[in-house]
């Protein structure tokens, strides 16, 4: 029977102590939230400093320290803008380099083909031979602009380019060159 009693006793005292210490824990919580509540309470009334509002309270003291976060915020924000601002500037002028080779790289095919279409105009003006006439083999019947041997005068004409206007389909384009 002092067996029983004794686990009795025990079971008891292993009871009280669970019950002082969920009450000790449910406590311990409890001013944790109060103090949790209490910065909330603090940073609110601090941000509304920050914005400009509640400011009545304040002594001088307290407005210059306020004063100074501010400035301290405004130059952080400040330098980075600014390095935002340079990274920015960095990558157009690496973009406009880029664009300038692309550029000189175009011009310099450009030449190419000019000084290719320089050499065809050239060799055709050769083939021409001295008085002008195409030596071709060729021969056209029934025309007063042939001569003796069958040559057919060619004169052509550059004209500067023409702006591109949309045409029917039916329309042949003006290529510039005309043949008299």
């Amino acid at each position: 029977m002092k067996s029983v009693i004794d686990r009795y006793n025990k079971t008891k005292d292993d009871q009280q102590q669970l019950e002082a210490n969920s009450n000790s824990e449910v406590k311990f919580w409890q001013r944790e939230a109060a103090s949790l509540r209490q910065q909330l309470q603090s940073l609110q009334e601090h941000h509304r400093q920050l914005m400009g509002q509640d400011l009545s309270g304040l002594s001088v003291k307290d407005l210059q320290n306020l004063e100074n976060q501010l400035e301290l915020s405004l130059r952080g924000i400040r330098m980075k803008k600014d390095q935002i601002m340079m990274d920015e500037i960095q990558e157009l002028n690496r973009k406009g380099n880029f664009i300038h080779q692309e550029n000189m790289e175009l011009y310099k095919k450009m030449n190419l083909i000019r000084e290719e279409n320089m050499e065809l105009h050239k060799k055709a003006y050769e083939q021409r031979g001295s008085n002008g006439r195409v030596t071709s083999g060729s021969h056209v019947s029934n025309d007063d602009s042939t001569t003796e041997d069958g040559e057919v005068p060619v004169h052509l004409e550059l004209s500067p380019p023409q702006q591109q206007t949309e045409r029917s389909p039916s329309e042949a384009p003006n290529l510039g060159l005309q043949l008299n």
